[in-house]
């Protein structure tokens, strides 16, 4: 369980990430909507896991902006040290996030299953009214 502390940090690492991305890159690799899903401090608040959602045209767009955004670590963590009032400054570690993509294919699924089983009493009940 993470303390207060790691998660104030969390929050303010989250909040300056998602603020360079959105305002501060200007790597034309970037493209489509990046989203910081999460951030994991470790107790001694050196180390951030940074989990990212990248939607975009296709896989290789994704990659191509994961890749920009993980090459301007090293400036995104400049950022967070003039945020943050301690000591050290963490370290950011860029993961994907493929969480949010599996709960939409998911939804979709089961949006489909329903459709599929409406479809089906649709044609249960006209079988039924045409006898």
């Amino acid at each position: 369980m993470a303390s207060r502390r790691q998660e104030r940090v969390a929050r303010v690492v989250k909040e300056v990430v998602s603020d360079a991305i959105a305002h501060h890159l200007s790597d034309p690799r970037i493209e489509g909507f990046v989203s910081i899903t999460h951030v994991d401090m470790s107790p001694d608040l050196r180390n951030a896991e940074v989990y990212l959602s990248i939607f975009g045209k296709d896989a290789s767009a994704q990659n191509k902006t994961f890749l920009a955004i993980d090459h301007a670590k090293s400036r995104i963590q400049s950022m967070v040290a003039g945020r943050l009032r301690s000591k050290f400054c963490p370290v950011l570690r860029f993961h994907k996030d493929e969480q949010f993509k599996k709960t939409l294919e998911i939804m979709r699924l089961i949006d489909q299953a329903a459709n599929e089983y409406k479809h089906k009493d649709e044609q249960q009940d006209s079988g039924e009214a045409a006898s």
